[in-house]
């Protein structure tokens, strides 16, 4: 229900080059009650008016000698377009024809002169009503677009939540810090992003890359920890880890899975087609793959595990160097050369305890 209050709390604007018939509106506003009523004898600065007065209403006359009403709305249609502003027309031209054309113009309703001001006053009442409304039902909206926007946020964050202790999980049975997917998903970021990829596009590498090694879950810790070298046929073994990491993540509609499972898969390909599993040669390698490769190898240089020590970064980089045009794509071994000194920061901020 809408208070008399609220409706007489209503902003008119009249536009009026006439200034004896803007003091009788002015006059009949004010005794109805209405607290805030504004009035413009130049169309011109109507614009101007509407931005800072901001009325609820405007009372408009059709006939004036500079401009006419027709080109004040059609100056107002942009300041209108995504506001629901209500304007009453009002002429001396009894031509139906000027009636549908100011209808057509954008007029919510139209009066012809003389007029009782009894007329008007329910006139402007019942726009003002369904101003009151249609910005109720605005507000209304944007807060549910809120709640909304709130709940798949915190939606999303859940769902990372659950990839990244996924992925820590897989992890933590070859390497117990769980730095391992930290840093390398941060590299894959940094290195997309420097390839000129689309921030969705690194948004969701940074997310997907930490599953790349989920396969692992299905390799007996005989292999996955083993201190000493594997054997042929343990690493034949340990090579389906890829396609178990992708078996485990396909079917599924999200972005991130969808990416994930393309990396699980191919980034343990190489650029001169020896990797594996599929023996994929030079861009048949998917790019995030190809990306994940990189970062992969070098973290795993770096980092200590059972069966060697870590390497120094100058080492690991040489080693990476020396990968170009076999094991890696020479363009993506020269980007990542290229900031390496935010590898480095990133390594150093994710240090391993």
């Amino acid at each position: 229900m809408i208070s008399r209050e609220e409706i007489l709390k209503s902003k008119i604007l009249i536009i009026d080059d006439q200034k004896l018939q803007t003091h009788f509106l002015v006059k009949l506003f004010e005794q109805e009650g209405y607290h805030s009523v504004e009035c413009v004898t130049d169309p011109q600065k109507a614009i101007e008016t509407c931005h800072h007065f901001q009325p609820d209403a405007i009372v408009l006359n059709l006939i004036m000698r500079q401009v006419d009403g027709f080109q004040v709305m059609n100056s107002l249609e942009e300041y209108r377009k995504d506001n629901y502003l209500p304007v009453l027309c009002l002429s001396e031209d009894k031509n139906p024809d000027i009636r549908q054309r100011a209808l057509q113009s954008g007029a919510t309703d139209f009066l012809t002169k003389p007029y009782e001001s009894i007329e008007i006053l329910m006139r402007i009442h019942n726009m003002v009503i369904t101003r009151i409304l249609h910005l109720q039902v605005k507000n209304q909206n944007k807060m549910l677009e809120s709640r909304v926007h709130e709940r798949t946020k915190e939606l999303n964050e859940t769902r990372l939540d659950i990839i990244r202790r996924l992925a820590h999980a897989a992890e933590c049975r070859d390497d117990d810090t769980g730095k391992h997917i930290i840093r390398m998903s941060q590299y894959c970021e940094k290195l997309a992003r420097a390839l000129g990829l689309s921030d969705e596009q690194c948004e969701l590498i940074l997310n997907a890359s930490p599953l790349h090694d989920i396969g692992k879950i299905g390799i007996p810790d005989s292999i996955l920890r083993k201190p000493g070298k594997l054997s042929a046929e343990e690493y034949e073994f340990m090579k389906q880890h890829t396609t178990i990491g992708a078996k485990l993540l396909a079917g599924s509609n999200s972005g991130i899975m969808k990416m994930a499972e393309i990396i699980a898969l191919t980034h343990q390909e190489k650029w001169d087609g020896t990797g594996y599993p599929q023996g994929l040669k030079g861009d048949k390698i998917p790019l995030v793959g190809q990306i994940c490769s990189v970062c992969d190898v070098f973290d795993a240089l770096t980092s200590k595990r059972p069966y060697k020590e870590a390497w120094s970064n100058p080492d690991a980089l040489a080693e990476i160097e020396k990968g170009s045009g076999k094991h890696f794509n020479p363009k993506l071994v020269e980007t990542f050369k290229r900031i390496f000194p935010e590898i480095e920061k990133i390594k150093e901020q994710h240090a391993d305890e």
